[in-house]
């Protein structure tokens, strides 16, 4: 099979649900369309119960293809355009978030009576991937707004917060669950009642190295939710790495292995993919996959590693450590694993040429692949 390209097990990834969704029991899972949007996995977790967090129309039009039905999405991104907000409506989507008085005047005009979840800032620290700074308001503003909205017929349902994807500190969430806690306190005396927490994804991985099993996160949720609520709001998750990345391994060929000098140490390892061709996440080095060859066991030595196309920051890594068999040579597959999220869905459309990352889905057990 012509290289590149993405081979996702569905079964793996309806598995990641089932883990995650059993580790917070009866707290419904919202799968992050962003991550992977391939119908058969869509379609494949709609039958395992899953619910999904669309950022877009066409995200929309995906979980409803795929036979969810609209009560079980959440339009999440912060940032939409009135027509796809009233698209969304006229499908039946009732869960909206927003984190501006921009936002929720559209949400006002174009979603009438929506459940509206303000997204409050969160910090960060501890995420190999930080989404800090885009999205959310400050917990004073949040109040203001929510206010806002139970005066102009929609119906504030909570909070909602996002400490960062690949989270590696399972106590970052209980900053965020004590600043909701005390929203929740600040607009109940005014006769407001949120009723609804949405602690967001984030949950990481393993990568190159083991993180702590999502059990600990639940777990860590769990008590700080306990300590900071009198009565316990409803929760909801949306993690979208944790089911898909596991799932995925993109096999990539060597084009080409060079040095720069007769004195350069690193080889230059050139794959026929790069950031351009699904790995925006080796930016700042962020995501470090783990690689195979067929040369594993055999001598290594230092590599920088880069993509095909001609544009100079297309370098995966050369910063981290990373060795490949001395072996190794134009034409060898390497598999990349962990590669089912964020991968094919950040492929450019034809940078220098080069096609999107294509996808092949391993049917689940018992089941037919769409492609």
């Amino acid at each position: 099979m012509d290289t590149p390209y993405l081979l996702v097990d569905i079964s793996a990834a309806v598995a990641q649900y089932r883990r995650i969704a059993a580790a917070f029991d009866g707290t419904p899972v919202y799968y992050a369309v962003k991550a992977n949007p391939e119908p058969t996995l869509l379609l494949e977790l709609v039958r395992a119960g899953c619910h999904f967090d669309v950022a877009s129309r066409a995200e929309v039009d995906m979980a409803l293809e795929a036979g969810a039905h609209p009560s079980t999405l959440s339009f999440g991104n912060t940032i939409k355009k009135a027509e796809d907000i009233a698209y969304a409506y006229a499908k039946g989507v009732r869960t909206f978030a927003f984190d501006s008085l921009g936002e929720l005047e559209k949400l006002a005009d174009n979603a009438p009576g929506a459940a509206v979840i303000c997204r409050v800032l969160a910090s960060s620290k501890g995420a190999r991937w930080p989404l800090s700074r885009k999205f959310g308001c400050a917990p004073e503003m949040a109040v203001d707004l929510i206010r806002w909205a139970a005066a102009h017929g929609l119906d504030p349902a909570g909070i909602c917060f996002h400490v960062g994807s690949q989270q590696l500190d399972p106590g970052r969430w209980e900053p965020s669950i004590a600043e909701a806690a005390a929203i929740f306190t600040r607009l109940g005396a005014d006769g407001i009642t949120l009723r609804l927490l949405n602690c967001g994804g984030g949950f990481p991985v393993d990568y190159q190295t083991e993180v702590a099993p999502i059990e600990k996160y639940a777990a860590a949720i769990d008590a700080a939710v306990a300590a900071h609520f009198g009565d316990r709001p409803a929760l909801m998750i949306e993690p979208g790495r944790y089911i898909a990345a596991p799932a995925g391994v993109l096999h990539t060929e060597v084009v080409l292995v060079s040095r720069k000098s007769y004195a350069d140490e690193p080889r230059w390892v050139y794959l026929d993919v790069g950031r351009f061709g699904g790995l925006a996440e080796t930016e700042d080095e962020a995501i470090q996959y783990r690689l195979t060859t067929p040369h594993d066991g055999a001598i290594t030595a230092p590599v920088v590693l880069a993509g095909p196309t001609c544009d100079s920051v297309d370098i995966l890594y050369q910063k981290a450590h990373y060795e490949l068999p001395l072996a190794l040579r134009p034409g060898d597959i390497v598999q990349i694993h962990g590669t089912g999220a964020y991968t094919a869905t950040y492929a450019s459309v034809g940078f220098n040429g080069f096609p999107p990352l294509r996808t092949v889905c391993l049917p689940p057990v018992g089941g037919d692949a769409d492609r």
